[in-house]
C-alpha cells in the first residue's frame, strides 16, 4: 500500500470510524486524526518515511467528548481504532482513509460499524446453517444494499439569510412559495445547465469516483430544488462507508458552485422531505442471490427453497417491526413518515398479489413447487414501439417494506441518517429467524413445516394495499402491526426486554451497549430540539419583531414576545430534568405542538410585512434556482 499511495500524493493517514449519534449535526457524520507519516532520523536527523503495519491495524484516541451512554467514563477515555478489513482503504487528498471501528478499553462499541459486523457475522452463521437444510452449502451469507440518496441544493446567499438552516439544517419558520410541487413539473426535469446545480452533481460525481464511489444515477425529485443520486449495489459495510464520503463530498463541493446541499429530512414546510431508499437483498458467499427465486431454486434443487427463505424474512418483520421503526427514528423523520412522502410509521411488507398467492398456497399445504415471477406484455398499438414484457406487479411507494423484485426497499429511511442502524436491525432479525428455523429442522422438523408454522403465525405483516389511506393504517393498527408514531417511543424500544434478549443472544449488542445507545438517541433528540427552539428565539428577536416593527405592525408583538417566553420556561424546564428519556419526550412536545403553533404567527407576519422590510430569505428565494442564483450555470 506504501508505495502506491505515497506514489500518488498520499502524506497522511488517519482511522476514519463512525461515532454515534452524528446525524444532521456533524459533517461527514465520520471521526478521524489525521498524522503524516513522516518522522526524524535520531542519527542523521533527516525526515524519514514513517507508516508500517502496526499504524495500519490500529490506532488509539481520546474517546472522552464521543457520545458514549455511561459506557466509559472521564477518567476512562481510551478510545481504540482497529482496521476494518471487510471495507476498502481509499485515498483523498494527500490522506489515506483506513475504515475501523471505535472500541472502549473494554470492548464496548461507541461506534456505529461495530454493531453491523457483528449483526452480519450472525446472520452469515445462521444463514448458512439454514440453506444447508434446503440444499445450498456455503460459507455464509452476504448482506448487500443500494442506497438512494436525496438531498436539496439551494442558493449559497439564501443559506447565509436563515440562521435556522445554517444551525440545524431545517426552516422553522417561512411561509410557502404560492409555487410548490403542485404540479409535478420538478420530477425527472432536465438537469438544465441554466443553474450551477447540473455543475455541482457532475463534480460531485467526479470526486466519489476518483476515490472508487460509482455514483450511477443522478436525477431531478419531486420537490424544487430536491435531487437524488444512487450508487451501485455492494455490501452492506462498503456502501455505508462510501455514502457517508457521498454526504461529505455533497456537502465541500456544493459551495464551489454557489450552493448548499442539505441532507436534513424535512428542511421545508409543505412540501416533500429527503429520504435514503435502503435497497435491501441477501446472496451466498458464492453469489447465490436468496432473494432471487430463479438463482435460489438453480443453486439448490429445491423448488421451495425461495419460499422458505422468504417465510423467514416475513416473521422477522412481524416480530421485530419496533426494532425497524427505531432503526429510521432521526429527528427530523418525525415530520416526514406518513406524510403522503413516506411510508407511515407502521411496519408492514408488500409481496405484490403474485408473491402472496403462492405463499397463501404454499402455507395451506398445496404442491405448488417453484415460484415463477408473474410478466404481462404490453402493446401500445404502434409500430414503432415493440410490444414489451413488465413485471405483474406495480410499485408500491406506500409500504415500508416492499419486495421490488430480488430485493426489498426499506422506503421509510431518512436522508441524513448513517444506515449502519438500519442495517443492523435488518441483519440481526434475519439472523434470529435463520437460527429458529435451522434448530427446528435439526431438532426433527421439516424445513417445509418449519415455513409454514411462521407463515400462519405472522401473516398479518403482509400488506399489498395502500399504506397511505387512513382506513387502512386504522385496519393495520387493529390487526396489530407495529405502530409507533412517536421517534421517542420508538428509540425507547431499544431497552424493552425481548430486544435486548435478542441483541445479546445474536452477539450484536449487551444490555449495557442497548441501554447506552437508548439514552444516547434520546439526547441526540433533544440536544436537536434546543438548538432549534433557541434558533427559533433569536431569529423572531433578530428579525421577525424588528421587521414588523417597521412596517408599523406593532400589534403582532405582545403575543410573539408572551410566545417566546412560554418557550423559554419550556427549554429551562426540559433542561432541569435528568432522565434523557423525559427530556426528549418534552421536546417533542415543544417541537411539534408549542414552536409549531408559534411558527403560524411568524409565517403570518411574513405575509403582511412589505418584501423589502422581511431580512430572512423566503422560501421562493430558497427553492428557486434560476430567478435567484447570482452567477450563471455551468457543466463541470
Amino acid at each position: 500500500m506504501n508505495p502506491r499511495a505515497t506514489d500518488n500524493g498520499a502524506s497522511t493517514f488517519c482511522h476514519w470510524f463512525q461515532p454515534m449519534a452524528s446525524s444532521g449535526v456533524r459533517h461527514g457524520q465520520t471521526g478521524q486524526v489525521q498524522n503524516m507519516m513522516m518522522s526524524f532520523d535520531r542519527k542523521t536527523n533527516e525526515i524519514k518515511f514513517d507508516f508500517d503495519g502496526k499504524d495500519l491495524v490500529k490506532g488509539e484516541t481520546d474517546g472522552s467528548s464521543y457520545a458514549n451512554g455511561g459506557l466509559r467514563a472521564t477518567h476512562t477515555a481510551a478510545g481504540y481504532l482497529v482496521i476494518d478489513t471487510s471495507s476498502p482503504i481509499f485515498l483523498r487528498g494527500d490522506a489515506i482513509f483506513i475504515p475501523a471501528v471505535f472500541v472502549s478499553y473494554y470492548g464496548a462499541a461507541l461506534d456505529e460499524k461495530t454493531p453491523l459486523l457483528r449483526a452480519n457475522a450472525a446472520v452469515s452463521k445462521h444463514g448458512a446453517r439454514l440453506l444447508k437444510h434446503i440444499g445450498i452449502d456455503t460459507k455464509g451469507i452476504v448482506c448487500n444494499i443500494g442506497l438512494e440518496q436525496e438531498l436539496f441544493l439551494i442558493p449559497r446567499a439564501a443559506y447565509y439569510r436563515r440562521p435556522d438552516l445554517q444551525l440545524t439544517g431545517r426552516t422553522i419558520m417561512g411561509k410557502n412559495a404560492f409555487r410548490g410541487q403542485e404540479m409535478n413539473d420538478h420530477y425527472m426535469a432536465p438537469l438544465s445547465t441554466a443553474t450551477s446545480a447540473l455543475a455541482c452533481l457532475q463534480e460531485v460525481q467526479d470526486e466519489c469516483y476518483k476515490i472508487g464511489i460509482p455514483l450511477r444515477t443522478r436525477h431531478r425529485e419531486v420537490a424544487p430544488n430536491q435531487y437524488e443520486v444512487c450508487p451501485l449495489f455492494g455490501s452492506n459495510v462498503t456502501q455505508i462507508d462510501q455514502n457517508l464520503m457521498i454526504m461529505q463530498i455533497f456537502e465541500e463541493v456544493a459551495p464551489k458552485h454557489g450552493l448548499t446541499a442539505l441532507m436534513q429530512e424535512k428542511p421545508f414546510n409543505d412540501i416533500n422531505g429527503s429520504g435514503k431508499h435502503n435497497n435491501w437483498s441477501m446472496a451466498s458467499s458464492e453469489g447465490v442471490m436468496l432473494l432471487n427465486p430463479k438463482d435460489i431454486t438453480r443453486a439448490s434443487g429445491n423448488p421451495l427453497a425461495f419460499a422458505i427463505v422468504m417465510a423467514a424474512i416475513v416473521a422477522a418483520v412481524d416480530e421485530h417491526g419496533d426494532l425497524m421503526r427505531l432503526s429510521i427514528a432521526s429527528p427530523g423523520n418525525d415530520f416526514r413518515l406518513g406524510a403522503m412522502e413516506a411510508p407511515p410509521a407502521i411496519i408492514s411488507t408488500y409481496l405484490g398479489e403474485d408473491m402472496t398467492i403462492y405463499l397463501e398456497r404454499f402455507m395451506n399445504g398445496e404442491d405448488v413447487g417453484e415460484y415463477t415471477p408473474g410478466t404481462k406484455t404490453i402493446d401500445l398499438g404502434i409500430s414503432e414501439v415493440l410490444p414489451f414484457q413488465v413485471p405483474a406487479e406495480d410499485r408500491n411507494r406506500t409500504s415500508p417494506f416492499p419486495y421490488g423484485g430480488n430485493r426489498f426497499e426499506f422506503r421509510a429511511v431518512g436522508s441524513a441518517q448513517n444506515v449502519s442502524l438500519v442495517n443492523t436491525v435488518l441483519s440481526t432479525i434475519c439472523a434470529e429467524k435463520f437460527a429458529e428455523f435451522a434448530d427446528a429442522i435439526e431438532g426433527g422438523k421439516s424445513p417445509e413445516d418449519v415455513a409454514r408454522d411462521a407463515l400462519k403465525n405472522h401473516w398479518k405483516v403482509i400488506f399489498n394495499g395502500d399504506g397511505y389511506a387512513l382506513e387502512n393504517q386504522a385496519m393495520l393498527t387493529d390487526r396489530g402491526l407495529w405502530r409507533i408514531d412517536s421517534g421517542v417511543e420508538s428509540n425507547r424500544r431499544f431497552i424493552a426486554e425481548k430486544n435486548i434478549n435478542l441483541f445479546e443472544k445474536m452477539g450484536v449488542l449487551s444490555k449495557e451497549e442497548c441501554e447506552a445507545r437508548e439514552s444516547i438517541l434520546h439526547a441526540h433528540y433533544s440536544g436537536t430540539v434546543e438548538m432549534e427552539a433557541g434558533c427559533m428565539i433569536d431569529m423572531i428577536q433578530k428579525d421577525v419583531i424588528p421587521a414588523i416593527v417597521n412596517a408599523k405592525m406593532e400589534g403582532l408583538v405582545p403575543e410573539l414576545e408572551t410566545a417566546i417566553e412560554h418557550l423559554k420556561s419550556a427549554m429551562h424546564e426540559i433542561e432541569a430534568i435528568e432522565s434523557e428519556y423525559e427530556k426528549a419526550q418534552l421536546s417533542r412536545t415543544l417541537r411539534l405542538e408549542t414552536m409549531v403553533e408559534l411558527r403560524k404567527i411568524c409565517d403570518e407576519a411574513e405575509k403582511k410585512v412589505p418584501s423589502n422590510l422581511w431580512t430572512l430569505a423566503t422560501y421562493k428565494e430558497l427553492l428557486f434556482l434560476d430567478p435567484h442564483l447570482d452567477h450563471p450555470g455551468a457543466v463541470y
